[in-house]
Order: structure tokens, then sequence, then C-alpha cells
């Protein structure tokens, strides 16, 4: 059965892997990018999810083009690392407007049509930051453990339509962004990751694949760590 999916910031890294797993799982996937040209072979739509009215107009182009959206990813988000006593109220406030506050938008705007249908998936893409802390990460740190409360709370309302919603906790995983991490900081990441190693995206997308099957059907609220151990316990 192919579905309407959708991944927000879908363009590369962690969301473009989730695209190309569900697409290799036969849904039909479009992809919410801010910039740049969108992947090859996915729908992409322009799209800031600090926008209310641009989240709309979104998904008014992915349901004309592949129908409700049925099953949703909430995968964007962005940093502005900083210590607490230098962090601007931009710095805090805007991590929070895209990383929360944009997973409220693009969700309140999908439940809509999942409510009708009574049927549907949302997957949200937290971090093992949100449970573990990290110094200078106080606000990318707040948004991702403010999913994993919003995320619990959308599964107990939702359940009785036949909606799940699950949280992914990854880890340190293997992307643009940690490759500009220093050789000394990477091998003291890896040092505290029982594995000893880097995950995959690919690892993320496949986690993301199973929780958007029928076969994840008895499972919500749930948050899933993908992280080699790192945040066992938490």
């Amino acid at each position: 059965m192919t579905r309407s999916a959708l991944v927000t910031g879908g363009s590369r890294g962690i969301g473009l892997a989730i695209a190309r797993e569900l697409a290799a799982a036969g849904d039909n996937v479009a992809v919410t990018h801010r910039s740049g040209e969108p992947p090859e072979g996915l729908l992409g739509v322009s799209c800031d999810i600090t926008d209310t009215a641009q989240v709309d107009a979104a998904f008014k182009r992915v349901e004309d083009e592949q129908g409700p959206v049925e099953v949703l990813v909430a995968n964007a988000g962005i940093t502005k690392d900083q210590l607490l006593a230098l962090m601007s109220e931009d710095d805090f406030s805007s991590v929070l407007d895209t990383n929360l506050t944009g997973t409220f938008r693009v969700a309140k705007r999908a439940v809509k049509g999942m409510m009708r249908n009574r049927t549907g998936r949302i997957v949200l893409i937290s971090s093992a930051v949100g449970m573990l802390g990290s110094a200078g990460q106080a606000n990318y740190a707040a948004s991702k453990a403010g999913l994993v409360g919003f995320g619990r709370s959308l599964a107990r309302e939702l359940g009785s339509r036949n909606i799940t919603v699950n949280v992914v906790a990854p880890g340190f995983i293997d992307t643009d962004m940690t490759a500009e991490l220093s050789e000394d900081r990477q091998a003291e990441i890896i040092k505290n990751v029982p594995l000893g190693r880097y995950g995959s995206t690919g690892e993320i997308a496949k986690t993301v694949r199973f929780l958007a099957s029928p076969d994840a059907g008895y499972i919500t609220g749930a948050v899933i760590p993908v992280d080699g151990g790192l945040g066992m316990g938490h």
C-alpha cells in the first residue's frame, strides 16, 4: 500500500536518509527544504517551518500531488551552540521556534487529515542530548527534550484514532555536521559510546521505517534511542 509521507528537513543528512528509506519501502515521499535544490526523485517543497503560512502552503502542495499526509517525520532542526552565560535570547528562542514549535506547526497541520481518516504515523526526531544534556547546548537540549513530552501527549490524544506517535533519539551520527569536529573531539565523543563508533544515517532511517510500518502498530509514545548505548538509563 503506497502512502503519502512528508519528511521535514529532508534535503540532506538524517532527513534525506529517512526520505530515501521510506521511498524504498514504497511510499510517495515529499521533503521540505529551506534552501538549495530538492533531492532527485523526491517531491521537494520549499518551507520554513517557523512560518505557519509556509507550513500550510507546503501541506496543500503535498496533498495536491500525492494525497493527505499519512506519515509525518518531523526532522527539521537547527543548532546555535553557546554557553548559557554568553547565549543571546535570540539564540535560545530561535532554536526552540524551529525545533519544538516548528514540530508543533507541522504536526498540528498533519493530524487534521489523519484524524479524519482515522490512521496515521508520526515520528519525531529528538536527540540523545535531550536526555543527557550537553554543555553549550542548553537551547538545543531543551528543544529536543520538549519533543518527548510533546510526542507522548500526542500519543495519548490520538491513540483512539489509530494514530501512533513515537520519538527517535539519535546519538552521534556520521553527518556533515559531525565531520566538521576536530579529530581529538571525535575521539573523545566515541570514547563515551559503548559501541565505540558513530552511527550511520541509514541506521536512523531504518528505525523510522519500522516505526512508520504496519509492524509497529502497537508501539506509541515510545522513545527509541539509536545511540550506540550512549544514553542508556536516561
